[in-house]
């Protein structure tokens, strides 16, 4: 598990991982010692196939809350295709953007299984199908009925496939990139114990088709909370991964403050609390936890691991007691300040799903191209017109004068 196999967003932006299964980590030892792993164990985990129809089937039988689409893109011959699933007691569009938005993303790992497995649970207890123990109903719905959730049950499911094939240590997606390496802030830097294997960042930021779909996801959805799900060890991280750096002033209060009390109320103050790059270790370039903070200002950014029983009264908890943070942030804050966005961002991504003069919704890049190549078109087409104009009054202007008598 890397520091990037962090959770991170929120409106607030912390890094939360709990990380420590024995049946994730054997995988990882196992490689590092040369030693015979055992095959994945389909009685606690489901295969990704059956996984993604256990989705299908939930998101079915609860359609009055729950949503799903998937998302595919591509690059360079490589496609990749996400599963998004949309909680909501109450299905509007009009009704969304007026609710405070949660946006969870689980196995950015392949080897990662236990994580996915906690998606299922947690889209369970939404749906009411499960229940968590010691927690009251009717506390929780009034707590759902304010909240927006988009889940990603399965974001490496390329990676998964290999792991499922055989390789059972591996972290990266279908052709080797390390998705939580490939994201814009301070990417492609290297550190002196840089791993090529476990840390690829791919060829560019947002080379990897599941990247590009989880930053427009972000940038469109503009989550108040986003926690990114890993395994490895027990902690709760908030920015930077990158830098020995942690925010200060009075979100930071508040982010340490809620993440002290998830500490205290599950763990019995087993995770480590700070920084992903102060307290795991060593630095994490091109994070999607960095990423959301620095980019698409997300408040909150978590990384979660642990048992699910543990894990999933976690999630329940920050539901709770994260608007309230938030909510008392932003009643002293004043009108909401325009994102800083760069113009790599601004150019790739930001403008997402603009309309061409025709009404039909289009990528800002292929959108902006299809402008270039019709003024192209009415510049080429002013040209020959103008050249035309500039010959034909040549002509004229020779036809025009006298001819001189000729010398005898």
């Amino acid at each position: 598990m890397g520091l990037g196999d962090v959770v991170v967003p929120l409106a607030l932006s912390i890094s939360i991982c709990f990380l420590s299964c024995s049946r994730d980590l054997i995988f990882v030892d196992a490689k590092e010692q040369n030693l015979t792993v055992t095959p994945i164990n389909y009685d606690l985990y489901h295969s990704s196939g059956k996984f993604l129809e256990e989705i299908k089937a939930l998101v079915h039988r609860h359609s009055d809350m729950l949503a799903m689409e998937t998302i595919k893109a591509g690059n360079k011959g490589y496609g990749a295709e996400i599963t998004v699933v949309t909680y909501s007691e109450r299905k509007r569009e009009t009704d969304e953007r007026s609710k405070f938005r949660i946006l969870l993303s689980f196995g950015q790992h392949g080897r990662e299984l236990i994580t996915t497995e906690l998606a299922l649970r947690i889209l369970s207890i939404l749906s009411g199908e499960q229940s968590l123990p010691n927690m009251d109903q009717a506390s929780l719905n009034t707590t759902l009925d304010k909240l927006v959730i988009k889940v990603i049950p399965m974001e490496n499911l390329n990676g998964r496939k290999l792991v499922e094939a055989g390789d059972l240590c591996e972290r990266r997606n279908g052709r080797g990139v390390d998705l939580n390496r490939n994201w814009s802030v301070d990417w492609g830097k290297k550190e002196k114990d840089y791993d090529p294997y476990e840390e690829n960042p791919g060829t560019a930021p947002f080379s990897e088709p599941e990247a590009q779909i989880m930053r427009k996801l972000a940038i469109s959805f503009e989550p108040h909370v986003w926690i990114n799900v890993h395994s490895g060890m027990e902690a709760l991280f908030m920015p930077y991964d990158h830098k020995n750096t942690t925010l200060d002033g009075l979100l930071l209060k508040r982010m340490n403050s809620l993440l002290e009390e998830v500490n205290n109320l599950h763990f019995q103050k087993r995770c480590v609390v700070g920084s992903g790059g102060g307290s795991v270790g060593y630095f994490a370039h091109g994070t999607a936890t960095d990423f959301m903070y620095d980019v698409v200002r997300v408040p909150m950014s978590f990384t979660f691991e642990r048992v699910l029983d543990e894990w999933s009264t976690t999630f329940f908890t920050i539901f709770k007691l994260g608007p309230l943070r938030l909510g008392d942030i932003n009643s002293k804050a004043p009108a909401k300040l325009d994102k800083f966005v760069s113009i790599d961002e601004y150019l790739d991504g930001y403008l997402m799903e603009r309309r061409n003069r025709y009404g039909k919704k289009m990528e800002v890049l292929d959108l902006g191209m299809q402008e270039i190549r019709t003024y192209f078109r009415l510049f080429l087409l002013s040209s020959v017109l103008l050249m035309f104009m500039f010959c034909s009054r040549i002509s004229k202007s020779k036809s025009s004068r006298p001819v001189p008598a000729m010398p005898l």
